[in-house]
């Protein structure tokens, strides 16, 4: 039987290293904890970037897969089938808007907000001079529609020209928003809270004041909950917080607790742009993906996820603001649910390695933020752990 080192050693000889993973090879999960091929267990504090919220092995979820497994997998877009038609309701029914578009992942989610948004504006004019409006150090994914509207130059270098790339002004600036649109404008996409950015929450204002703007321009807008959304911040869809309904909502990570599913979903306004013909997926929406969907609502239901997730949100935020006052290297703190971050003064790359070595699997957001975006059924006792753990990688790495 091979080691772990031996199989580090074969992912570097056959998958293209795009990655500098950590050395561990991750082999179970059983609840919030990951296993590695030597048993030695993890406490996680990522869920695969957001995505594991119903922790791992929830026993219903398991067996809705199996049982679509045991149905069928795939039938092409060219013929209906019940999961996707139920996982959509419950999108619709909890959202509050319109229609869905299954994708396989949070990018071909925004690639195809991004062609709604085109596609609306055309059919106003026919033209097809049109640029988007987005957010300094914003993600909105590795695609190269998605990366000309990704507010980070070390992304887009070397694979977006600039002529392609969106107009970029300042999160939570309005006035900068508002400098920045002209007739050209067809779009305003941003996120409800910024991840890779830092873990940036938006401010009601500014995402009203969009709001406003796209209303009185007739342009979409578009936001990407690929993370922050399906509960992780306290509501189902974080811009329920604030009170402002965007045009479209791109969906993904949570949204199949493993599986790999995303979904743009439109309102009223926008149902319409997007005729037979205009977009396509082979995978997208499948059997296996959409049955994953709908039983993550049913579970989200049934588990009272979001009232878990504001009670045990609250109380890490409180943990973590006590860390903070311990600590004088750690400059900020911030995040809603359990999507939060800590800004330090030193890169955190020691300190997440440190971390992994001791059983405890936490991610950067940035050179300098430490992100926790657990499994949403953690309990107060595993924020305790957590935090005792990160304490004792902190004191060890010299942080004062």
């Amino acid at each position: 039987m091979s080691s772990m080192q031996e199989y580090m050693n074969l992912g570097e000889q056959y998958i293209l290293k795009t990655y500098n993973r950590f050395p561990v090879v991750f082999e179970k999960g059983d609840g919030v904890r990951l296993i590695d091929m030597d048993g030695k267990k993890y406490l996680d504090f990522a869920a695969g970037i957001a995505v594991f919220a119903l922790g791992y092995h929830n026993k219903e979820y398991d067996a809705a897969l199996k049982d679509q497994i045991d149905k069928i997998l795939h039938t092409s877009n060219l013929y209906y089938n019940r999961p996707s038609i139920e996982a959509a309701e419950k999108i619709v029914r909890t959202s509050g808007m319109s229609k869905v578009f299954f994708t396989n992942s949070g990018t071909e989610a925004i690639e195809g907000a991004l062609k709604v948004a085109r596609k609306y504006a055309y059919l106003k004019d026919n033209s097809k001079d049109y640029e988007f409006i987005a957010m300094n150090h914003s993600f909105h994914g590795r695609s190269q529609g998605a990366l000309a509207v990704t507010g980070n130059a070390h992304y887009q270098d070397g694979f977006v020209p600039v002529g392609m790339r969106a107009v970029f002004a300042d999160f939570n600036d309005l006035e900068d928003v508002k400098s920045k649109i002209t007739d050209k404008t067809c779009g305003i996409i941003c996120e409800v809270v910024q991840g890779e950015g830092g873990i940036y929450p938006a401010k009601k204002e500014f995402l009203e004041g969009l709001r406003a703007l796209c209303d009185e321009k007739d342009i979409l807008l578009i936001f990407d909950e690929v993370q922050c959304g399906m509960g992780r911040c306290g509501a189902m869809y974080a811009h329920e917080l604030y009170g402002v309904k965007p045009d479209v909502m791109a969906l993904a990570k949570a949204l199949g607790c493993g599986v790999p599913v995303g979904a743009f979903v439109t309102g009223e306004k926008a149902s319409h742009a997007l005729v037979p013909g205009d977009h396509g997926t082979t995978y997208g929406g499948n059997p296996f993906a959409t049955a994953a969907v709908s039983k993550v609502f049913d579970l989200y239901e049934s588990e009272h996820i979001i009232d878990h997730v504001k009670e045990v949100g609250d109380y890490l935020y409180q943990q973590l603001e006590a860390l903070k006052d311990k600590y004088s290297q750690i400059i900020d703190h911030r995040g809603l649910g359990l999507m939060q971050g800590i800004e330090m003064d030193v890169p955190v790359g020691n300190i997440v390695a440190k971390a992994l070595n001791q059983g405890l699997v936490i991610i950067s957001a940035g050179a300098n933020i430490i992100r926790f975006v657990p499994p949403l059924v953690i309990s107060r006792e595993d924020v305790d752990e957590m935090i005792r753990i990160l304490d004792q990688v902190l004191s060890e790495c010299g942080i004062n």
